[in-house]
C-alpha cells in the first residue's frame, strides 16, 4: 500500500443536528435550542452570526468565515513593500476575528461537532460529538516519542455510518467515518508512539498525528510513558 503525500489535515466546525439557531424577541440577539437546553447570545458580533449560520448548515472551515482584509489592502500589490503591507493587514484582520469568534465557540462547545477531514476530497475522517453539557474539546499536541494506547474501557461499536468510539467517563464520542481513521485506532490496541504510527501507516504524517490528537482530546487514549530500550 503506497503512502499518500502532499495532503494536509483539515479542521471543521459544525453545530449538532438538533441545534436550532433563532433570533431572540428583540431581534438583536440569538437563541440556540438543543437537547441540552437553551443558550442565549446577546448582541453577537456579525462574525459570530455568520459563523453560526454556516455551522447550522454543516461543517465549515473557520478560515472561510473570517473576513479578509479590506479591498484597499488586498489591492496593494504594486511593490514588495505593498505586498508586505497586504500580508500584515490580512494577519491583523484574521487574528482579530478569531479573538471575537473563538471565545463564543468555546462557550458553546457542547453544541459543536469537531470534524477532522483530509485534503484529498474523499470526505471526513472522524467527528467528535459531545454527550454532556460540560464537554470542552481542544486537540492536543502529543509527544512523538511517548507511547499511547486506547484506554481499556473504550468501546468500539459498528453503526450505520461507520464505527463509533465511546467511553463511560468521557463527555465525548468519536465517530469514525473512513477506514483510514480505523487504521489509526487499530494500532492503539497496543502501545505505540505517534512517530511509529506515522511511519507505519500509508497516510501523510500530519493526518495520522491529527487523528491521534483528536482521539486523545476526546479522552480515548492514555499515556504509557516512554518506550523501554531493548538490548
Amino acid at each position: 500500500m503506497s503512502r499518500v503525500v502532499g495532503s494536509r489535515a483539515v479542521h471543521l466546525w459544525s453545530l449538532h443536528e438538533d441545534v436550532v439557531v433563532e433570533e431572540d424577541a428583540t431581534g438583536q440577539g440569538l437563541v440556540l435550542r438543543s437537547r441540552f437546553g437553551t443558550e442565549r447570545i446577546s448582541r453577537p458580533d456579525p462574525l459570530v452570526r455568520e459563523a453560526l449560520r454556516r455551522m447550522e448548515l454543516g461543517p465549515v472551515l473557520l478560515a472561510n468565515v473570517v473576513p479578509r482584509a479590506s479591498a484597499a489592502a488586498e489591492d496593494a500589490t504594486e511593490s514588495a513593500a505593498a505586498e508586505d503591507a497586504t500580508d500584515d493587514a490580512t494577519d491583523d484582520v484574521t487574528e482579530g476575528a478569531y479573538l471575537v469568534l473563538l471565545p463564543v465557540l468555546d462557550r458553546l462547545s457542547h453544541l459543536i461537532v469537531r470534524t477532522l477531514s483530509w485534503e484529498d476530497l474523499r470526505g471526513p475522517l472522524l467527528s467528535v460529538v459531545s454527550t454532556s453539557r460540560d464537554a470542552p474539546f481542544a486537540p492536543v499536541t502529543l509527544s512523538a516519542r511517548r507511547l499511547i494506547r486506547l484506554i481499556g474501557d473504550v468501546s468500539l461499536t459498528l453503526e450505520k455510518a461507520g464505527f463509533a468510539l465511546a467511553r463511560g467517563t468521557s463527555p465525548h464520542r468519536v465517530q469514525l467515518h473512513r477506514p483510514e481513521a480505523v487504521w489509526v485506532v487499530g494500532l492503539l490496541a497496543w502501545p505505540a508512539t505517534p512517530s511509529d504510527a506515522s511511519s507505519v501507516l500509508p497516510l501523510p504524517p500530519e493526518v495520522t498525528q491529527a487523528v491521534l490528537s483528536y482521539l486523545a482530546a476526546a479522552g480515548m487514549t492514555e499515556d504509557c510513558g516512554e518506550p523501554v530500550p531493548h538490548g
